[in-house]
């Protein structure tokens, strides 16, 4: 695979991907060389946004943001990005750099701004493993995010929630934080029905007695217990159960 893609005309995988005519346009010109056309269509149904696509698969661009963070990655992170896998590629640059969390935040707030879509968030969230060394410190960096009136914005904050937080030190402040989520944004009511579906795998009592006492809207609160009847983790009899729950006289969750 790894051959496949990087050893083509005119292209050696032993280079630099910081050339001569800019950092940018270095990393384009590798980025067209791996895009595939039926992937770029594919991805552009999938991914909504606005967002201009290459067409270049999730492999190759971790790829290609490890080798950007053994490098100047400071100086790509200070391009402007104009395609969504070079915003990708940002993301994953900041994830993989070797740097103090000192300089990684104001990295990750400036990120925050870019994300317009689930994809970019997700990717995002997963690829900051330096959360897992400064729990408490990131938690109170997250928080300002889920009371904003931005769609990605909460996104950010819940996924950041359901990466690294599902624990039983963090549970509570996780359903505190989910009963204060004011939206009716579709990508920030999915993230949090996607949340409380993980809390009740792994902490199924403490999520029960959540689900029976919180201040979610109706949309997201069904959604979420959708959510727990899909996983292939709960038994036919608990999610029988589930479905009792169901707040009723409500518009049909999408």
């Amino acid at each position: 695979m790894f051959v496949r893609y990087f050893i083509k005309e005119g292209f050696n995988i032993k280079e630099s991907p910081l050339k001569s005519e800019g950092i940018t346009n270095s990393i384009r010109k590798q980025l067209f060389e791996l895009s595939e056309e039926g992937f770029k269509d594919f991805s552009q149904l999938l991914i909504p946004g606005g967002n201009s696509f290459i067409g270049v698969r999730m492999p190759d661009l971790r790829i290609l943001a490890k080798k950007i963070a053994n490098d100047d990655w400071r100086e790509y992170l200070n391009s402007k990005p104009k395609y969504f896998e070079e915003i990708m590629l940002q993301g994953m640059a900041i994830g993989y750099a070797k740097a103090d969390i000192d300089e990684i935040l104001p990295l990750v707030k400036d990120f925050i701004t870019k994300i317009n879509n689930w994809a970019v968030c997700d990717c995002f969230c997963g690829g900051l493993k330096i959360t897992k060394k400064h729990k408490n410190l990131m938690w109170e960096f997250i928080k300002p995010y889920l009371s904003s009136n931005k769609e990605f914005y909460i996104r950010f904050g819940v996924v950041m929630m359901l990466c690294y937080y599902i624990e039983p030190e963090y549970l509570e402040r996780i359903f505190e934080a989910l009963n204060k989520i004011n939206s009716k944004d579709y990508y920030a009511r999915m993230s949090s029905a996607w949340l409380i579906s993980n809390c009740f795998i792994k902490f199924p009592e403490q999520t029960m007695h959540f689900l029976k006492n919180n201040k979610l809207d109706d949309k997201t609160y069904n959604k979420a217990l959708q959510k727990i009847t899909e996983s292939r983790r709960i038994d036919d009899e608990t999610k029988k159960w589930i479905r009792s729950l169901k707040r009723i006289n409500v518009l049909k969750v999408k």
